[in-house]
């Protein structure tokens, strides 16, 4: 089965346009070095929570949007290597490509495939 890394975080709104560029470039690199699938996905029903939920976990502010996002790898072998390498990829240099959000708010983690119907 496959490996699925997952992240959750806080985007500027009015910064929707130059995320999703950014996402897109990242995208073609994940894919470069071994992903099957790179999803983004932009909030427009996600509920606030008092005790739990999207917004509360990357403490979303007023002016953000919720971004739900995987990427899609054929094994967690091929996720690790392809990822050490996007790691070292110049894209991921911040002083030369700035993230377009707060990363600090990012969630994320690895998971195995166990139902995929």
């Amino acid at each position: 089965m496959s490996y699925v890394d997952g992240f959750v975080c806080a985007v500027p709104t009015d910064k929707r346009d130059e995320y999703q560029q950014h996402a897109v470039a990242a995208a073609q690199l994940f894919k470069k070095y071994g992903a099957e699938r790179v999803v983004e996905t932009w909030g427009n029903d996600v509920p606030d929570g008092e005790v739990t939920s999207f917004p509360l976990a990357v403490q979303c502010k007023q002016n953000e949007t919720v971004v739900f996002s995987w990427i899609q790898w054929p094994s967690k072998a091929a996720r690790d290597e392809g990822m050490a390498k996007f790691m070292k990829d110049p894209f991921c240099d911040p002083k030369e490509n700035p993230m377009p959000f707060d990363g600090k708010r990012l969630i994320y983690g690895g998971f195995e495939t166990i139902v995929d119907c």
